[in-house]
């Protein structure tokens, strides 16, 4: 009886286990797993995206799989790759807003969720793909902050309207540059600004090199009165770009503001100790990582569907008196 009591007991303690080693392996199988898909992985920007966004999985539980895609080849090949290591949806920042249809009809054969971050996908007519969830930065509210920063430092240095002037460098053809541009134009008329001092530059590239081409192309559009400027465009980089022009021109730090979009990209110049690029507002990649990693889970385990927009204004200006301490909060600084 003691024997066969022992073989019974080992009997039941070896189906225990192999009951636990399978609801174990079910578990693991059942893991939900999530790709990040981003254009340029190794901008702190999206550095940050994806880092928040690791700790939303460890704070649900879920695997994140982190993939640059930094061209349409690679964006496709890499929605394959995830149907095939088992995710069920993804988030992307796309290098190109264009490929939109091609990155919803391959997520569409592999069964894939999809959220848009950063950058909305534009159809094949150029029109905003609207039925793809999508969160991203409330351009002209961010621009009309940019603006309001912008007539916030001219009046603490007491200029006065009469002789100060803006040069707005424009990128119409993208239309989130055009919110931000028309927004920080609206918050400098509201300000008190004369709309005949604003003078509009169109860029041909989104580079330094272009928008010094730019604003020099506006500079010699100013009447001698000019004693004053403000830089204005849709990001860091075509507000050094006028910045630098000014330079060239002869215009003294002290008597230029420019105020850029992004942060990330105006690192370098505020560490100088004196430049007319006075500094950038600070959108919140941080938020943006954590928050879509999280409503792509609650869409896969819940059916909760994202809202078609999500619209982030929450924005912080940097300067050289703050920048440090505000680029550490959220892992920007290095």
């Amino acid at each position: 009886m003691k024997r066969r009591f022992g073989i019974r007991t080992l009997c039941s303690t070896a189906l225990a286990v192999t009951a636990f080693s399978l609801s174990s392996a079910l578990l693991a199988a059942d893991a939900v797993k999530i790709g990040f898909l981003v254009k340029q992985a190794e901008e702190p920007w999206f550095q940050t995206e994806w880092a928040f966004a690791e700790k939303a999985a460890k704070d649900k539980g879920f695997e994140l799989i982190k993939i640059a895609v930094p061209d349409g080849e690679k964006t496709l090949s890499a929605i394959d790759s995830l149907a095939a290591n088992g995710a069920k949806g993804f988030v992307i920042c796309p290098p190109d807003v264009s490929l939109g249809p091609a990155i919803m009809a391959k997520a569409k054969i592999n069964d894939l969720k999809v959220i848009a971050v950063d950058d909305r996908f534009v159809d094949a007519n150029g029109k905003f793909m609207e039925d793809v969830p999508y969160l991203g930065m409330a351009a002209f509210e961010v621009g009309q902050k940019q603006g309001a920063a912008m007539a916030a430092e001219a009046k603490k240095r007491n200029w006065d309207w009469k002789d100060t002037y803006a040069v707005v460098n424009t990128y119409n053809e993208l239309d989130t540059g055009k919110k931000r541009t028309d927004g920080s134009v609206d918050a400098l008329k509201k300000a008190g600004m004369p709309e005949d001092h604003i003078l509009f530059a169109a860029l041909k590239t989104l580079d330094v090199p272009g928008s010094m081409d730019a604003t020099n192309s506006a500079l010699v559009k100013l009447p001698r009165a000019a004693k004053n400027l403000i830089i204005g465009g849709m990001n860091d980089n075509t507000v050094l770009g006028g910045v630098r022009a000014t330079e060239a021109a002869g215009f003294a730090a002290s008597n230029v503001i420019g105020i850029g979009i992004n942060g990330t990209d105006a690192i370098g110049e505020l560490k100088k100790p004196n430049s007319g690029f006075f500094g950038s507002m600070l959108p919140s990649p941080h938020i943006e990582g954590y928050k879509t990693a999280e409503m792509m889970y609650e869409w896969i385990t819940a059916g909760k569907e994202p809202p078609k927009y999500t619209a982030m204004d929450d924005v912080t200006l940097i300067t050289r008196e703050n920048f440090k301490q505000e680029l550490e909060k959220i892992g920007l600084w290095n």
